[in-house]
Parts: C-alpha cells; structure tokens; sequence
C-alpha cells in the first residue's frame, strides 16, 4: 500500500515522502496514528499543491532575508555601557543587548541567533554575525562607547 507520511517516522521517511509499506504496517499503525494517510490521486494532488505553496514561501523568506542581511550591514550601531579603567567594561555586552539595540533601530532580531564568540569586555569596535535564514547571515559593526 502506498502511503503519505505525515510526520517524520523513524528508519521509513520524513514527513511528505510517498512510500510503500504493506497493508498491515499501514493499517494498524500508521493510519490509527495519524502518522500517514492513504496515497490516493486527490491527497498526491493535494502534497504537490502544499509543497508549491511551501517553495513560494522558501523563496519568499530568502529574499526577504537577504534584503535584511543587507541592511543590517549597511548600519552602524553604538552601544553606550559603563567603564572603569584602560576601558574595561563592569560586566559584557550580551546578546540580549545587542538584540535590544537592533530593535529599537527597527529591526527585529531574535537574541539566540546572534553569534558572540566571545563576551564583549572591552571598549571598541566589534563585527558580530547574525543568522538571518538558512544559510544567510549579517555581519553587524558594533561599537562599544563609555556612557
């Protein structure tokens, strides 16, 4: 019998794959589950439509990223913090910082994909990636001030 998955099953397939399993695997596990549904011409019609709309989406989110991506290099942001001597900062700049500073410029970013390598403790420039989508990613140009 041939089937649609509906949602990832280990060692058969991912979720969207048409695979054949026999009519018993089908019947009392996959379908009671709600793990599959049964390959007719209207639900194979029905993925090809869904996986269209999914590829205009892909492509929508890229561009969209990739449009941001260039205006996140384009700025230059200034972040005013606390110093005490030869320009040691009391504490860091954080993720959480950053993501602030970016959204009240406009833009919104989620702090869990800022990538520091480090924690900022110093005053000075920095160049901070940020992942935007998939494989698309922005390089920020930071510079820590005394407040």
């Amino acid at each position: 019998m041939d089937v649609i998955l509906l949602a990832d099953v280990k060692k058969l397939g991912s979720k969207g794959d048409v695979i054949k399993v026999s009519d018993g695997y089908a019947h009392n596990y996959l379908l009671p589950r709600g793990l599959a549904e049964k390959a007719t011409k209207s639900n194979l019609t029905q993925l090809k439509q869904q996986a269209k709309v999914q590829q205009r989406k892909d492509r929508e989110q890229k561009a969209a990223a990739e449009l941001l991506a260039k205006k996140l290099a384009a700025e230059h942001f200034v972040i005013k913090v606390k110093a005490g001597e030869n320009g040691r900062l009391f504490g860091s700049v954080t993720a959480k910082d950053i993501a602030d500073l970016v959204k009240k410029a406009g833009y919104k970013i989620d702090k869990r994909k800022i990538e520091l390598e480090e924690q900022i403790k110093t005053l000075g420039v920095y160049e901070i990636k940020i992942k935007i989508y998939q494989q698309i990613s922005a390089t920020l140009k930071i510079q820590v001030v005394e407040a």
